[in-house]
């Protein structure tokens, strides 16, 4: 693209399509005023009876259950809507982490007039429980303390259960990540099955995907109104059961869930229907049989618009978790976010591993400079506040305008078709100058010493920028010591299944990161994400990145296998061993001991993975790499275990540990010697994450010690 192109381009979008959907300046002054006389400002919604007769109820409209501990910050989803529908004149009572082994807990403040609003929580719960390996994790940071265990697992379907077994006339609807991802069938990784519909599980009245704030504004009226939820099929944004009699007039249909669970084509088939209609342009409606009825999902509900946004973040948060979990350590998931700011929504990088296309859609919106602006002077008010706003960002940071002209007015592009990957589309917008002058603005405000960004830079759109003002800046101003990226690979043909791009954008963003790092005066490094055993992710591919992680001098301190949750197409790789935009087979590696080998190469250098880099290497027919690979100690540590130890005798189990078990012909049968067991992974899964440290590497020895060390380890004899 030229760079005479980006400018022009940007402003008719802008003038043209974005600005065109925001109120008039009397619209906005009237909410803001409304919002900032809001006595509820200094004040959290009732959580138990006490507190809503403390305020004079003696009932309330909504009771909003939520599987997180209270937080009200608009970085929770429980916050946002409760908050919402307050705003919206409605009795809230906020019900956090209730007890899931009876429904009594869901008459804590007795019957609510109008139904229940149940989330799952800000992250799905099984994820929240599991590792990737399955091992339950020790912690739960949206819990005080960060207890496990005080949510049940699907705590969704379970909440939705409990409150319909409570009160089995009153309407329930069910919204949040959870929900949202489980809207179809869907492969179950945990259960390694697929499931029907979180609507035929749970007993849900409705199910609310996406964005919830218009559905919820919809719903909460038309049910305060009188009307019965089982009228409420027209919504956007949402989903229901109904009989063959009472489908839409028109609709797609994608195969049903008997036919998906037994038949991983027709799987894959749904999956391409699922991801292709989830535009509010060009999406249709989406009908899918469960066990007796039909699941009938309504086109996506249309984003909000600036002034929508705006409204949404200017509602009275108390920015802090309940004081009742004072005593118990507070809410662990606050630390991050409490001075952060959300200035968009939506990502249209559209990873293939990423849930954010079929939640929070591929379409950007984002706030105005003058709401981001308020949001960050409230903060320096705040009697915690050190001076450092921690990010200003969201799914994607430098993302603040939908991707093209052709995007807002016929949808985005169907067909598994990506913006930036495997290179920047034609069509595609970039432009940071808005982006850079709210980080401008608000590091200019009394109090503000520094703003980082944290959330994540797409270095692939910044590299399509032809103007390196923001670069420049970023490096100067925006970076806590370390820069999150995500290459995620460097071979080929698995960036090509993530829908990432080439290695060679990453290489070429890396160069200029450090170029510029460096003339600002300033050592700083990049903090790469990186992914094994993505589906088409083979042993050999993950050598080809151990190999690129050596030359580059990358140490990844912390490495993350591929975790199939619903409602991605690599989750349906994952399943189905299918592409499903081509139906060609992709080659998925399910093996505890493919994985632990994959996982392994990501840390070479960790002398308690040289036997499984070893191997790797030996079937993947590298032996070249070993004297690169492998530290000395390791490969000494390996040839010992060797002699001790037929390759037949190691064991990788579940979790991702091994076992070398004793030549039975040694010992008179008692453990070898070079028995080992590596260390078992904590009970919390690590984020992904590496630190590229381009002078931290090994030093090498000398060219006739090297070849010494080459010879040794090739024929195991001892150095004289």
């Amino acid at each position: 693209m030229q760079g005479g192109l980006v400018r022009p381009a940007f402003a008719v979008l802008s003038a043209g399509i974005l600005e065109s959907t925001v109120n008039t300046e009397t619209e906005k002054d009237r909410f803001m005023s409304e919002n900032t006389k809001n006595p509820a400002a200094e004040e959290f919604l009732p959580v138990c009876k006490a507190d809503m007769l403390a305020r004079g109820w003696r009932d309330v409209d909504f009771v909003l259950v939520t599987g997180d501990a209270y937080v009200d910050h608009p970085s929770f989803g429980a916050a946002i809507i409760s908050r919402l529908l307050e705003t919206e004149g409605y009795r809230v009572g906020v019900l956090s982490q209730p007890d899931f082994t009876t429904c009594e807990s869901m008459k804590e403040f007795g019957r609510p007039r109008y139904g229940f609003f149940i989330g799952g929580g800000n992250v799905d719960s099984m994820v929240a429980h599991y590792s990737v390996a399955k091992i339950r994790r020790a912690q739960d940071e949206y819990t005080p303390g960060g207890a496990a265990g005080k949510r049940p697992d699907r705590s969704a379907t379970v909440y939705t259960r409990l409150a319909k077994e409570a009160y089995p006339d009153l309407p329930v609807i069910l919204g949040g990540l959870e929900a949202s991802l489980r809207r179809f069938a869907h492969y179950d990784y945990w259960l390694d099955t697929v499931l029907p519909s979180i609507a035929e599980d749970s007993g849900a009245d409705l199910i609310s995907f996406g964005m919830g704030e218009h559905q919820t504004v919809e719903i909460a009226r038309r049910l305060a109104a009188g009307e019965p939820v089982e009228s409420i099929t027209d919504v956007d944004g949402t989903c229901y059961l109904t009989d063959f009699d009472h489908l839409p007039e028109k609709y797609v249909e994608c195969a049903g869930f008997r036919k998906v669970a037994s038949d991983k084509v027709a799987y894959a088939k749904a999956c391409r229907i699922q991801m292709d209609n989830q535009d509010v342009v060009s999406g249709q409606i989406i009908v899918q049989k469960q066990s007796e009825k039909y699941l009938v999902q309504n086109i996506p509900a249309k984003p909000l618009v600036r002034w929508e946004l705006d409204k949404v973040y200017a509602l009275p948060y108390t920015r802090r978790y309940h004081p009742i979990y004072e005593s118990m350590g507070g809410v662990p998931a606050i630390r991050e976010v409490q001075f952060s700011i959300i200035q968009n929504r939506g990502c249209f990088g559209g990873c293939n591993f990423c849930a954010i296309q079929l939640h929070q859609g591929r379409r950007v919106t984002s706030r105005s400079a003058d709401s981001i602006v308020a949001e960050a002077e409230r903060m320096t008010h705040e009697p915690d506040f050190k001076g450092y706003i921690h990010d200003v960002g969201g799914p994607t940071a430098n993302f603040r305008f939908p991707s093209c002209r052709e995007q807002m007015l016929r949808g985005m592009c169907t067909g598994g078709k990506h913006c930036l990957a495997p290179t920047t589309c034609s069509h595609m917008i970039v432009d940071h100058s808005d982006y850079l002058k709210i980080l401008r603005r608000v590091r200019e405000l009394p109090g503000v010493k520094k703003v980082f960004i944290r959330s994540g830079i797409r270095f692939d759109y910044l590299m399509a920028d032809p103007d390196d003002t923001f670069f420049k800046e970023l490096v100067e101003y925006h970076v806590s010591g370390q820069l999150k990226v995500a290459p995620e690979h460097c071979a080929p043909n698995t960036l090509a299944y993530m829908g990432k791009p080439p290695i060679q954008t990453f290489n070429k963003f890396k160069d200029k990161f450090y170029e510029l790092s460096k003339k600002a005066g300033k050592k700083q490094y990049l903090v790469p994400y990186l992914m094994s055993s993505h589906p088409g992710s083979t042993l050999s591919d993950a050598v080809y990145l151990a190999e690129y992680l050596y030359k580059n001098h990358m140490r990844p301190e912390q490495v993350q296998d591929f975790y199939p949750t619903p409602g991605t197409v690599s989750t349906c790789m994952f399943y189905t061993g299918l592409d499903p935009y081509t139906l060609k087979p992709v080659f998925v590696e399910k093996t505890p001991e493919g994985k632990a080998l994959q996982r392994a190469l990501l840390q070479y250098y960790e002398p308690r993975n040289a036997e499984k880099v070893v191997k790797a290497l030996k079937m993947t027919h590298r032996e070249d790499l070993i004297p690169l690979l492998v530290p000395a100690a390791g490969r000494r540590a390996v040839q010992r275990s060797a002699r001790r130890a037929e390759a037949a005798d190691v064991t990788i189990h579940n979790d991702g540990t091994y076992t070398v078990r004793p030549n039975q012909k040694g010992h008179n049968g008692k453990p070898a010697h070079g028995q080992s067991r590596a260390a078992a992974p904590t009970g919390r899964a690590p984020s992904p994450g590496a630190r590229f440290a381009p002078h931290s590497a090994p030093a090498r020895k000398p060219k006739n010690d090297q070849q010494k060390e080459n010879t040794t380890w090739k024929t195991g004899k001892k150095k004289k």
